[in-house]
């Protein structure tokens, strides 16, 4: 398991791509590419905007809270265990296994906001991975080589348990 340690947290709090607004603003650019999405409320709203992820993960809270508006998508699910500040290597697992086989969907028990980084790391190249930003709105990610690196840069900071 890698453990992001508390030291780096706020390095974690700047978006990962391009930020936007609302999924709306960002939707011309989904067009002929794998869509990716990690969390509740960006899945809902790709949802209610007529896309439908390739994969999604989620772990039915919003900013730590219930989220109401968790899909019920009818697609493979795979659940996966994977407490908050980590990677589990479960998780990585899952995430390389769906990439290979799509549509799933993850289902973590704990959280879900690190899993952009091994996610862009197992995407294809041309892939959108989206996020929720807290607050601001969500960010496109857009897997290309730069992606790819800036990934395995992020995670050099953890630590390996």
């Amino acid at each position: 398991m890698l453990r992001l340690p508390e030291a780096y947290r706020s390095l974690f709090k700047r978006p990962f791509g391009t930020l936007y607004g609302s999924v709306g603003e960002l939707l011309p650019q989904l067009e002929g590419r794998p869509v990716y999405a990690v969390g509740d409320v960006v899945t809902h709203n790709l949802l209610t905007a007529g896309v439908v992820p390739d994969i999604t993960i989620i772990d039915g809270h919003t900013m730590r809270t219930p989220c109401n508006r968790s899909p019920l998508l009818l697609m493979r699910w795979v659940t996966v265990k994977n407490p908050p500040g980590t990677i589990t290597t479960d998780l990585e697992d899952a995430i390389e296994e769906v990439v290979g086989d799509p549509p799933a969907v993850i289902f973590v028990e704990g959280e879900e906001d690190l899993a952009v980084i091994p996610l862009v790391l197992a995407a294809p190249d041309g892939a959108a991975v989206l996020y929720g930003q807290p607050e601001e709105g969500v960010v496109l990610r857009l897997v290309d080589a730069t992606a790819k690196q800036a990934a395995a840069s992020m995670l050099k900071v953890f630590v390996r348990e």
